[in-house]
């Protein structure tokens, strides 16, 4: 059974670029209990940088607890729920195998919510900093040639989610591109 392993939200905002005022929301653990979640994502969350992280067609970002343990292993190191910034950790689908538009339920009853798939984590800078002790144009391509970049979605029903939430995939629109199909390096 699909289902949600953790719920991530911001812990600290963090100076991002040295010798700027800029700040990322990057810094995300795993909280216990229910959060409710709006048209931009988990109450309680931050996304500092909104140009490129958030809004209504970024309201969260899953990531695969697959992927994680994967680059666990890469990276020789034990990495916590909320390590990529993610704000659902997934057990049992991939997300990057999700299309474009496909649509999930999680959690049951009239709390649950719904989600639509936008697109792909594009990784950036402040990314490789926060990965730390690796090249930052290396850590970038590094993760995007890996294609295991976690997938972006819209809220299409609020409500709440929590730690052992189960997922239903709800509709897979015909013909549609995976997440990792339509990633597109910069």
């Amino acid at each position: 059974m699909a289902s949600i392993l953790a719920v991530c939200l911001v812990h600290e905002l963090r100076p991002d670029k040295p010798g700027t005022r800029t700040v990322t929301a990057i810094d995300k653990r795993a909280v216990d209990g229910s959060v409710r979640v709006d048209a931009f994502g988990l109450i309680g969350d931050v996304q500092a940088d909104r140009e490129h992280h958030g809004g209504h067609d970024q309201a969260l970002y899953l990531y695969s607890k697959t992927d994680a343990d994967f680059w666990a292993g890469e990276l020789g190191r034990e990495l916590h729920a909320g390590w990529f910034g993610e704000n659902l950790l997934v057990d049992g689908l991939d997300v990057n195998a999700a299309r474009v538009g496909e649509h999930w339920r999680i959690g049951e009853g009239s709390d649950a919510i719904e989600i639509e798939f936008t697109s792909p984590r594009t990784p950036c800078t402040t990314f490789a900093r926060w990965v730390g002790g690796v090249d930052a144009r290396g850590w970038v391509k590094r993760f995007a040639d890996s294609r295991r970049l976690g997938a972006y979605a819209r809220v299409v029903r609020r409500g709440s989610v929590s730690a052992g939430d189960a997922i239903t995939v709800l509709s897979v629109p015909d013909g549609a591109l995976t997440i990792a199909e339509t990633f597109r390096p910069e």
